[in-house]
C-alpha cells in the first residue's frame, strides 16, 4: 500500500530525476535531485497556473464573444427599431398629406357647391314665396279704390 502511494505521488517525478542524476553524474547527487526535485515543482505550480489561465482566458474569450454577440443584436434592433420609426413618420406624414388633400378637396367640393347654389340662386327669376306676404300682395291704391266702389255699389243694391 505504501509503495502504491509512492508510486503515484513520487513515481514520474523520481523517475525523471534519478535518470537526470544519472545523466549528469553531479558530484552531490543528493542535493543535486533536491534542487531537480524543487526546480520539478515550481515547473508543476507554473504548468498549473498557466492551464489555470488558458482556461480563465478561454472563459473571457468566450463571454467577450457572447457580449460583441449580444452587442451586434442590439445594434441590429436598435437599426430596426430606428427604421419603423422612420418608416412610421413617414407614413404618418403621408397620411397627414392625405388627409390635408382630402379637406382641401372636400373643402373645394363644397365651394364648388356654394358657388353653383349661389348660380342658381342668381340666375333664376325670383319667385315670390306663397308662405310670405311680400309687395306683390299688398293691395295697391288702385285696388284699394276698386274694392270700395264694388262695396258702395252692393250696398246700393
Amino acid at each position: 500500500m505504501e509503495s502504491q502511494y509512492l508510486k503515484q505521488c513520487l513515481g514520474n517525478c523520481l523517475k525523471k530525476g534519478l535518470a537526470e542524476v544519472v545523466e549528469h553524474r553531479p558530484a552531490d547527487p543528493i542535493e543535486y535531485l533536491a534542487h531537480w526535485i524543487y526546480k520539478y515543482r515550481r515547473n508543476l505550480d507554473e504548468e498549473q497556473k498557466r492551464i489555470q489561465e488558458r482556461a480563465e482566458l478561454e472563459q473571457e474569450r468566450v463571454a467577450a464573444r457572447a457580449e460583441l454577440e449580444r452587442l451586434k443584436i442590439e445594434e441590429e434592433q436598435r437599426k430596426l427599431e430606428e427604421q419603423r420609426q422612420a418608416q412610421l413618420e413617414k407614413e404618418r406624414a403621408e397620411l397627414e398629406a392625405q388627409k390635408k388633400e382630402a379637406q382641401m378637396q372636400l373643402q373645394q367640393e363644397e365651394e364648388e357647391e356654394n358657388e353653383q347654389t349661389i348660380a342658381e340662386v342668381t340666375d333664376r327669376p325670383e319667385e315670390p314665396d306663397e308662405s310670405e306676404p311680400g309687395q306683390t300682395d299688398l293691395p295697391t291704391v288702385i285696388e284699394e279704390e276698386e274694392e270700395e266702389e264694388e262695396e258702395e255699389e252692393e250696398e246700393e243694391n
